[in-house]
C-alpha cells in the first residue's frame, strides 16, 4: 500500500506549479476537483484524505464520483469532463512515481470524456445590450462601476477571469486606446476601445482614484471582484433591463453571454473571423465558427444568393413496384 498524500503535494507543488508553470486559475481549478474528490472518498469510506492509498481511487471509486458530480451536484457534462481531465493529469503523474500501481492507474487513465450536446451560443442583439447598460442605477457607487463593467466585458469580449484580473494601470487613453488582458494559456493581448467606453472608464477610473496594480473592478472595501460577484450583478440588472426589453426575460444570461455578445456583434459587423479569434483571444479559428453556426443572417444571406434548380418541377416516381416499396422504407 501506498498513500497518496506526498505524491498529491508533490503533483501540485513539482508538477504544476514548477513543471509546468501552470497558472493560478488551473491550479485552482484542479485544485477544486482534487477536494471534490477526496470529499467524497471519505464521505464514503469514512477514510480521511491522509490515509487514502491508491487502492481506495480505483477506476470504479472514479466513475462514482463523476457520476456523483452530475446526478447529486447537477454539474453539467462538461464540468464533469473538466473534473475527469484534472483527475487523469493527477494519475499521470503518479504512473511515474508508482509502477507499482499501474495496473489501478491505468484502469483510470482509460475512463473517457462523456459525449455532450454542443448547443447554440447565446448572445444579446444590440437592443438588448442598450437596456442592460442602462439598467445600473447612475447614482449609486456600484451602478457606476457596473455599468463600466459590463460595458467593457460586451466591447471588449473578455472571459469573466480576464475581466476580474484586471488593474487600473491594463486600461491605456488618448490615441490607440485599449485593455491590455491575459487569458488562457498566459496569451496576452490588446483589444482596443471605443470611445464611448472610454468615456465610462475615464469616469469610473478618476472616482476609483486607484494606483496601478489596484484592481480596476473592486468592492467599497477595496477587494477584487469575484467571479460570483460578477454573476450576481448581471444576473440584477438583467432582471432590471427585463422591465424594458421584455426578450431578456427569456434569456439566461451569464458573464459568458456578453462575450458571445462581442462576437456576434464584429461577425455581424462584416469583420473575418479571423480578426474575431484574435479579439478574443482564441486559441485557433475554429473556436470562432460557433458564432457563424448561430447567426441566422448570414444563413439567410447565403439562402439568397443560393440560384435557383433548374431542373423541372415535380417528383421523383419510380417505375417498378419493388423500388417504390423500397423508397417506402
Amino acid at each position: 500500500m501506498t498513500l497518496i498524500a506526498p505524491t498529491l503535494q508533490a503533483f501540485f507543488t513539482e508538477r504544476l506549479a514548477r513543471q509546468r508553470r501552470a497558472s493560478p486559475r488551473t491550479i485552482a481549478a484542479y485544485r477544486d476537483a482534487i477536494r471534490l474528490l477526496l470529499g467524497f472518498v471519505q464521505q464514503r469510506t469514512g477514510t480521511t484524505p491522509a490515509k487514502l492509498d491508491w487502492n481506495d481511487l480505483n477506476a470504479d471509486v472514479i466513475s462514482a464520483f463523476l457520476n456523483h458530480l452530475e446526478d447529486e451536484r447537477g454539474n453539467s457534462t462538461r464540468t464533469r469532463n473538466v473534473r475527469l481531465t484534472a483527475i487523469r493529469s493527477l494519475f499521470s503523474y503518479a504512473a511515474l512515481q508508482h509502477p507499482e500501481h499501474a495496473l489501478i492507474i491505468q484502469r483510470v487513465l482509460d475512463i473517457p470524456p462523456k459525449q455532450f450536446d454542443k448547443r447554440t451560443v447565446m448572445f444579446l442583439t444590440g437592443p438588448e445590450v442598450d437596456a442592460l447598460l442602462a439598467a445600473p442605477d447612475p447614482k449609486r457607487w456600484e451602478g457606476r462601476r457596473d455599468k463600466a463593467m459590463l460595458a467593457l466585458a460586451v466591447q471588449a469580449g473578455l472571459r469573466v477571469s480576464e475581466l476580474t484580473g484586471l488593474n487600473c494601470d491594463d486600461i491605456s487613453f488618448g490615441d490607440g486606446a485599449s485593455v491590455r488582458c491575459e487569458g488562457k494559456g498566459r496569451k496576452q493581448r490588446t483589444v482596443p476601445l471605443d470611445r464611448p467606453v472610454q468615456n465610462l472608464l475615464r469616469s469610473w477610473l478618476n472616482e476609483r482614484a486607484g494606483h496601478c496594480g489596484d484592481p480596476l473592478f473592486c468592492t467599497r472595501t477595496g477587494r477584487r471582484l469575484s467571479r460570483d460577484a460578477v454573476a450576481q450583478r448581471l444576473n440584477i440588472h438583467a432582471k432590471t433591463a427585463g422591465q424594458a426589453c421584455p426578450s431578456l426575460l427569456d434569456k439566461s444570461i451569464h458573464p459568458h453571454v456578453l462575450r458571445h455578445s462581442c462576437a456576434m456583434s464584429l461577425l455581424q459587423a462584416g469583420v473575418d473571423t479571423t480578426v474575431i479569434a484574435l479579439w478574443l483571444g482564441h486559441a485557433g479559428v475554429r473556436s470562432t465558427d460557433a458564432y457563424v453556426h448561430a447567426d441566422m443572417t448570414i444563413k439567410e444571406k447565403a439562402l439568397s444568393l443560393a440560384a435557383p434548380v433548374s431542373a423541372k418541377p415535380g417528383r421523383y416516381r419510380p417505375g417498378d413496384k419493388i423500388l417504390a416499396f423500397l423508397d417506402g422504407l
